[in-house]
């Protein structure tokens, strides 16, 4: 299936692109939104892992038995001339590509690698992983998104008349939920509906709410009992054919998100609306171990790799919301914007689509 759209008409013949998708939706937008970014030729290769992956892939490296090769996307020649990717279960199958290429495939990974960095021609990378400084590391702002100006047009115009009889300003509040040390419990939901009211009602405003896959149920319950305002909400379900989200991104004066979801605060980020970022952490400054919802399999198990784990697969997203801040793209919700705010536009994926050109300048491959 083609996905890097539609082929040029130059003389110059375009590299053909692999792109390398899994079971996570976050890895497999970046992965698209870059390859829509290049324009050029390619195809979406589907990986299905098998639940022995992690062991396999560590010991062997360069290999496809972590994968279901009947299940998966078929790998054969010809081979790409780059491979895009993202998530550590698809970095043995990109390794085995560039060597049936004879090492000529082009590898390109999004995030951060598990394998020795120098295994890659480019990394795409954002503070968050805490990479180093070299030739072949981008370190971008934020993550990489496939949202356009002319996907939201053609998203929002439904939900024009819906939102209508809401105050403005509305401010669109994206509840993430948990993820690595962050457990989303009921007095967490309480704190973000109490600050969330408030800051809609001291501007006689309203509010847009919706969740997310990763929200409790719990969590959800109690953030809604502390709403007063006029009120939107939508809880997410799979499948769901009605949900607001992209609807919200056009018709939210403002955005409250909760600080563990990348994904939600880079494409609030892209409206450079003013955002309110939550603190999913734990704030009564007692030690982590004096709660016992950080004692659940999720959490301890993140602490522990980290704390096992070798120091370069360490992860802070700390690190990119304050950054956020520092560059005045956000505030901690609680907290006032300057009266001078307007955040520069992000540049990100601009700057990954041109070093992405820029390995085949050598060869005389570019897009000219």
């Amino acid at each position: 299936m083609t996905t890097a759209s539609s082929h040029s008409t130059t003389s110059q013949k375009q590299p053909d692109i692999w792109l390398l998708l899994g079971h996570k939706a976050g890895d497999n937008t970046q992965v698209l939104a870059l390859a829509r970014a290049l324009d050029w030729p390619g195809e979406s290769k589907h990986m299905v892992y098998r639940p022995w992956e992690l062991v396999i892939n560590r010991l062997l490296g360069t290999t496809l038995c972590g994968i279901n090769r009947t299940q998966s996307s078929p790998l054969s020649p010809p081979w790409p001339d780059i491979v895009i990717t993202s998530g550590r279960r698809n970095e043995p199958v990109a390794r085995w590509i560039r060597k049936q290429s004879g090492n000529t495939t082009k590898l390109v990974h999004i995030g951060r690698p598990w394998a020795p960095l120098d295994r890659f021609d480019l990394i795409v990378t954002t503070a968050q992983y805490q990479l180093p400084d070299r030739p072949n590391i981008l370190h971008n702002e934020l993550p990489l998104h496939g949202i356009t100006p002319e996907y939201l047009t053609d998203t929002a115009q439904p939900w024009t008349e819906r939102f209508a009889h809401l105050p403005q300003p509305r401010i669109a509040v994206l509840i993430g939920g948990d993820s690595g040390p962050f457990v989303f419990t009921p007095d967490k939901g309480k704190h973000l509906g109490c600050l969330a009211n408030r800051l809609a009602a001291a501007r006689s405003g309203s509010l847009l709410v919706t969740t997310s896959a990763r929200t409790p149920p719990g969590m959800f319950r109690a953030f809604m009992q502390e709403i007063e305002v006029p009120t939107y909400s939508f809880q997410w379900q799979p499948g769901a054919t009605d949900n607001p989200y992209h609807g919200y991104l056009v018709h939210a004066d403002a955005f409250i998100v909760t600080g563990e979801s990348m994904s939600m605060l880079t494409e609030a980020c892209y409206t450079r609306k003013p955002l309110y970022i939550f603190n999913p952490g734990d704030v009564d400054k007692k030690p982590w171990w004096r709660h016992l919802h950080n004692f659940r399999y999720k959490p301890l198990s993140h602490r522990l790799g980290m704390w096992l784990g070798p120091a370069r697969m360490a992860r802070d997203v700390g690190r990119i919301q304050q950054q956020l801040i520092e560059t005045g793209r956000a505030v901690w919700l609680g907290d006032e914007f300057r009266s001078d705010h307007q955040p520069a536009p992000a540049a990100d994926l601009e700057r990954a689509a041109v070093r992405v050109r820029k390995l085949f300048e050598v060869r005389g491959r570019g897009e000219g």
